[in-house]
């Protein structure tokens, strides 16, 4: 299981850097989803599905990551626990490279925790859990700091 969770997720990887540059593969991005998924992060929990809102919501989202400087994402590790025999949690450790404005060139090292139900023998993300993005952007420059409230 580790191999194929593992191919999965270059796979997810190559398909994000496809999607950074002018041949998207948002298609191959959405069949790493389930119909349905939950996210959940530092605003909350939100519920999606994976239809055309999704896709619009990756367009927008990688044009965002475009508009900023992101060049490329890399895979370093992924760790599994297994839940049963068609569930697993896996922890996916990358490193984001990113060209500012100046010209400096920035690596951010981070990880997203997924749950993942394997059907068919193919792996689908219905769950995942990320830090706090836009505050590990701002730290580094990437995007600008909120105005004083």
């Amino acid at each position: 299981m580790q191999e194929k969770i593992e191919q999965f997720f270059r796979d997810y990887v190559t398909a994000f850097n496809r999607s950074l540059g002018d041949a998207p593969d948002y298609d191959a991005i959405r069949a790493a989803f389930a119909p349905c998924f939950i996210a959940a992060g530092p605003t909350g929990v939100h519920c999606g599905h994976n239809d055309e809102t999704f896709a619009e919501h990756l367009e927008q989202g990688y044009a965002f990551y475009r508009s900023i400087g992101t060049r490329r994402m890399t895979l370093r590790n992924v760790t599994l626990t297994p839940i049963d025999p068609r569930h697993q949690m896996a922890r996916v450790f990358y490193s984001s490279e990113y060209q500012r404005g100046d010209g400096d060139r920035v690596t951010i090292d981070f990880d997203v925790t997924y749950l993942l139900q394997v059907l068919d023998d193919r792996p689908r993300i219905f769950a995942y859990i990320a830090g706090d993005e836009q505050a590990v952007l701002r730290e580094h420059g990437l995007i600008p700091d909120r105005p004083e409230a």
